[in-house]
């Protein structure tokens, strides 16, 4: 079936080819001419979406290990994401990053690498699906920035420029990237349940955008992997939160019935799907460990979130011969003993503090004149004695 292509250069042939060497078709991309007014070209592409019985059960959404682990806490920790557009899954190596007839994925690796003493934002890169008109183009999350058309030569300058300088590259113009960005990882090369799984979930969430009208605002690519063979489906959401910061949130275990979830709550709502969700960018895996699975920053959340800051500021403050670690290592630690006085004295009904301090000071007193007296006596028996003696 020949399906126009979107940018109207070219058709889109669906082919499924069966293949000897695995049980699932392989994905085949075959160019050929069709004599035409303007020589358009046909690509054969294979459908990715059928998988057998038998590759569900082993790598795709049924296999037995599915939901078998706790997927918080399961990303390491980083603070930009670096993504190479360069061709598509098919093509890349198990380890694409280390090819040595496509270098640009190589080069760009191996940049960011030498230079990571030098680069002061922990940085993470991940090759995404490109094309002839987008190899080499990198987009940078949570700048939300695009560079275009980089090339062997371009490496060296681009990482220094823009990465470890953190200003415009000055051999290509920078573009603001908008809308909401979905990478799910096809790295089929590098792990069979990501090949499977990946297609699927891709299939899905283009379908699920198309039908909400939503093509011009979310955004679908295959990426390399990114962690987790084991966590298929994966896939990370680069999208803004109310106040317009980029957040960067993993899921895996996803499946295409989990689409809806993620488009209708997680990127319309800020709404994070916790028994889906693996952490996210900026945040330590401890953090992430810990699933506290709350909502993006939004307007009602973020009232609720200042108001349990404020009900534990309150509780802090209320904590006896407790220690905490104040700012530069100097200990804010408090005696035990003057927190406990303290306690006690805001324990007292109000205007009892002078109460207590005037019956102190007539204890005082009566005590005093207590001795004086017992002393006067003392001395009147004392000279009473004497003066019996003498006479």
């Amino acid at each position: 079936m020949l399906i126009a292509h979107p940018s109207n250069r070219f058709f889109l042939a669906h082919v499924l080819i069966s293949s000897t060497t695995h049980s699932r078709p392989s994905t085949k991309f075959l160019s050929f001419s069709l004599p035409s007014r303007h020589s358009r070209t046909l690509v054969a592409s294979m459908s990715t979406t059928a998988i057998s019985v038998q590759d569900d059960d082993k790598f795709g959404f049924k296999r037995d290990e599915m939901y078998k682990t706790n997927l918080a806490g399961t990303v390491d920790p980083y603070d930009r994401h670096v993504f190479l557009s360069f061709k598509g899954p098919d093509d890349w190596l198990p380890r694409v990053e280390e090819s040595e007839t496509d270098l640009l994925p190589k080069l760009l690796s191996s940049a960011l690498k030498s230079r990571k003493n030098d680069i002061t934002v922990k940085t993470k890169m991940t090759i995404c699906g490109g094309g002839d008109e987008t190899d080499g183009d990198v987009l940078i999350f949570p700048e939300m920035i695009k560079y275009k058309g980089l090339k062997d030569s371009d490496v060296d300058g681009f990482v220094d420029d823009v990465l470890v300088n953190g200003k415009p590259w000055a051999s290509g113009v920078q573009e603001v990237l908008t809308g909401s960005h979905v990478f799910v990882c096809a790295h089929g090369s590098r792990d069979k349940r990501c090949g499977v799984c990946g297609p699927a979930l891709m299939d899905k969430l283009n379908e699920e955008i198309e039908s909400r009208g939503l093509k011009d605002q979310i955004f679908v690519s295959p990426c390399s992997h990114v962690g987790g063979h084991k966590y298929a489906g994966n896939l990370i959401i680069y999208s803004p939160d109310s106040e317009g910061k980029t957040m960067g949130h993993w899921y895996g275990y996803v499946t295409p019935s989990d689409v809806p979830a993620l488009l209708d709550q997680h990127i319309a709502k800020g709404e994070i799907i916790e028994r889906l969700w693996r952490g996210q960018m900026g945040a330590a895996p401890e953090e992430g460990a810990k699933g506290d699975a709350e909502k993006l920053p939004n307007g009602k959340e973020k009232k609720k979130r200042k108001k349990h800051e404020e009900s534990n500021g309150q509780v802090n403050k209320e904590i006896v011969g407790g220690c905490c670690q104040g700012a530069n290592g100097v200990s804010c630690c408090q005696d035990g003993s003057s927190d406990a006085t303290a306690e006690k004295k805001l324990k007292e009904p109000k205007g009892t503090c002078g109460l207590s301090s005037w019956i102190a000071s007539l204890e005082q007193r009566d005590v005093l004149t207590g001795v004086a007296v017992i002393g006067a006596v003392a001395t009147v028996a004392v000279a009473y004695s004497v003066y019996r003696r003498s006479g």
